[in-house]
């Protein structure tokens, strides 16, 4: 695989510096199989200007109208946002002001929404006068209703994989199926703190396993993802580490270079990445970190030990 810098249809890899929107006006239409991304919240961090929310839903407006164009029939669109935070203090979910600009093409049969998947994490900012967030959404739209959808590639561990049927024509037969259950729409994975493998100099990275789940089931191996916000890259190596063709666009060199390298290391296939599937580390009691130090360590003496 290859990287470029300007896009042409036979591309491994393009990054693309500058605005995502002369990106996607390069890409013919229905040639992309998946757009996969996660927008600027439109909160002032340093990657971004921050706008008021009208400028801002006009500029996104924009960038859907070109990802619908772009993206082949049985194709997916997957729009991972969080919250806004106005002046005020009030917090504005992302998703609720984006759907609208999404289902403007419903009307016509084109884009439906498959998914409101739930991405909770453990780790965040800890607040004083509200509860802490500790998730975001993906909303996942086909164009059409024929699309390509591999559950099997994304399947987890079952819960119960002994279970057995009580009833009907398979019973006493396992229920569940050999591959892993359905992942459901909340999505446990833990997110990019400053001790994550994954961890890069950007300040609002996502994890691999996010759009890693999502390449697998909606897109096919030589397919083209597209990911008009590229940041550093997790898009791209995701895509990468699955053969499909990726094109993305960032208007700050200094995270392209990261991409790059990111990505030259999943061809190498030496990057350092959470692994896929991974479950999520859960502390063992008793230990130093799960025993709290106002409480006494001693186990109470229970009132029923003598009963009868």
């Amino acid at each position: 695989m290859k990287i470029a810098q300007h896009f042409r249809d036979t591309n491994d890899v393009t990054l693309f510096r500058g605005d995502c929107v002369e990106l996607l006006r390069k890409i013919h239409d229905e040639s992309a199989q998946l757009v996969v991304t996660s927008p600027p919240y439109n909160v002032g961090k340093e990657y971004e200007k921050e706008v008021t929310i009208e400028d801002y839903l006009k500029f996104q407006r924009v960038v859907i109208e070109e990802c619908v164009r772009i993206v082949r029939p049985g194709g997916s669109i997957c729009w991972q946002v969080g919250n806004h935070v106005n002046g005020h203090g009030q917090m504005i979910p992302l998703d609720i002001l984006l759907h609208p600009l999404f289902a403007e093409y419903a009307s016509t049969d084109v884009i439906r929404l498959r998914n409101r998947i739930v991405w909770h994490f453990e780790h965040g900012l800890h607040c004083k006068n509200r509860f802490s967030g500790r998730h975001e959404t993906i909303l996942w739209y086909s164009k059409g209703d024929k699309y390509v959808f591999n559950l099997d590639a994304v399947r987890i561990p079952q819960k119960y994989p002994g279970k057995l049927a009580y009833k009907g024509d398979r019973r006493g037969q396992y229920s569940c199926n050999p591959l892993g259950k359905n992942p459901g729409d909340v999505w446990i994975i833990p997110n990019v703190k400053n001790n994550h493998v994954e961890k890069t100099s950007h300040p609002c990275q996502f994890p691999i396993e996010i759009p890693e789940r999502l390449i697998l089931a909606l897109a096919k191996e030589g397919d083209l993802v597209v990911d008009p916000f590229l940041g550093v890259g997790t898009v791209a190596v995701a895509a990468v580490l699955h053969e499909r063709r990726v094109a993305g666009a960032d208007i700050k060199e200094k995270y392209l270079a990261v991409a790059r390298k990111r990505i030259s290391a999943a061809i190498a296939g030496h990057l350092k990445r959470r692994p896929f599937g991974q479950p999520v580390y859960q502390p063992k009691p008793n230990s130093p970190l799960t025993t709290s130090p106002w409480i006494a360590r001693s186990q109470p003496k229970s009132y029923f030990t003598n009963a009868r």
